[in-house]
């Protein structure tokens, strides 16, 4: 039962360490949350001499980058503006995308990666190296799924699986571009998310370590052996009798008295003290043939004394009642 105990606390330990630090990291970040509750993030500055900034896919990027913001109940918002004011941000299919942007010079959105400060983005140019004659203008464009000025918002597991495309750009569609860029993360599921991994880490380590420092009954042990066999288990548990074994420390013992004195009652202080029994003297004789010769004791006795004279016995008359040995038995019948 206590190596049950043991696995049982040693895997309550192993779910409620990681689910505890976890929970706490998720506690800590919560205290940097906005007054809405969501989470914001600033870019660093994005500039490029071609119209458009591209994410050729947004929900492989998040996968890769951030797939927290891929779960349920959180929505993600981007606010973005040029040195001339607000500019556009429009989520299309990514084909769509490519067409429309295939005459035009733009750049390619790599990877953006999650710091400390303003998250750093890397950029690939793509298309032509100057702006062709197609029209260019991004709100007279039909395939956009979401789009808006200065902000767009939308919830990035409703447009999971789909290949679509993000392009920011000025509403007039020029060139030399300069973006400042923000995005705000708001999760339904964090605070509580992070209540419930704190207190349920802290109640499996609880269990764990009642586990493990739960006190362990003592066990009764029953030794049945042969009578003759009792002095050799003795000597190899190493103990000098099995009467004792099993009682607790100072049970069963007969407590040593001390040695009983007697003092003299009187006036004189200076009169010794003797023991009650005395010592048991030194000569005692250990057998009978220690013993010291004793006359009376000897055999055959060194003195025999006078045999009486022998008692006369009269001899035995017949009676006539008596037949006597020599009669003839009656006969029966």
């Amino acid at each position: 039962m206590r190596f049950v105990r043991t696995i049982a606390g040693m895997l309550l330990l192993a779910v409620g360490i990681p689910a505890l630090l976890v929970g706490a990291g998720l506690w800590t970040a919560a205290r940097h949350a906005n007054p809405d509750g969501g989470f914001g993030a600033r870019f660093e500055t994005i500039r490029t001499p071609g119209q458009a900034v591209v994410v050729t896919d947004v929900d492989d990027l998040l996968r890769a980058e951030a797939p927290f913001a891929r779960t349920a109940q959180a929505r993600l918002r981007l606010i973005a503006r040029t040195a001339d004011g607000p500019a556009f941000l429009g989520l299309a299919p990514t084909d769509q995308v490519a067409r429309w942007l295939a005459a035009a010079p733009h750049a390619t959105v790599s990877r953006v990666a999650l710091a400390r400060g303003p998250l750093p983005v890397r950029l690939e140019p793509t298309g032509p190296a100057t702006a062709g004659t197609t029209a260019m203008v991004p709100a007279e464009q039909g395939f956009w799924v979401r789009e808006g000025i200065g902000a767009l918002e939308w919830s990035p597991a409703e447009l999971a699986d789909r290949s679509l495309s993000l392009v920011v750009m000025r509403p007039d569609a020029r060139a030399d571009l300069a973006l400042d860029l923000r995005a705000e993360l708001r999760a339904g599921w964090f605070p509580g998310m992070a209540w419930a991994l704190l207190a349920g880490g802290v109640l499996l380590v609880v269990l764990a370590v009642l586990l493990l420092l739960r006190p362990v009954r003592p066990r009764e042990v029953v030794f049945v052996v042969e009578p003759d066999q009792v002095p050799v288990l003795a000597g190899r548990l190493g103990v000098s009798s099995l009467s004792g074994l099993g009682t607790p420390d100072g049970v069963g013992e007969r407590p040593a008295w001390p040695e009983r004195q007697l003092v003299a009652v009187g006036s004189a202080p200076t009169a010794r003290s003797r023991a009650a029994i005395g010592p048991v003297p030194s000569g005692r004789p250990e057998t009978l043939a220690d013993l010291p010769a004793d006359p009376a004791w000897s055999w055959p006795p060194a003195t025999m004394p006078a045999t009486p004279r022998p008692v006369e016995v009269p001899p035995r008359v017949a009676s006539p009642l008596d037949p006597g040995p020599d009669a003839p038995e009656p006969a029966n019948g």
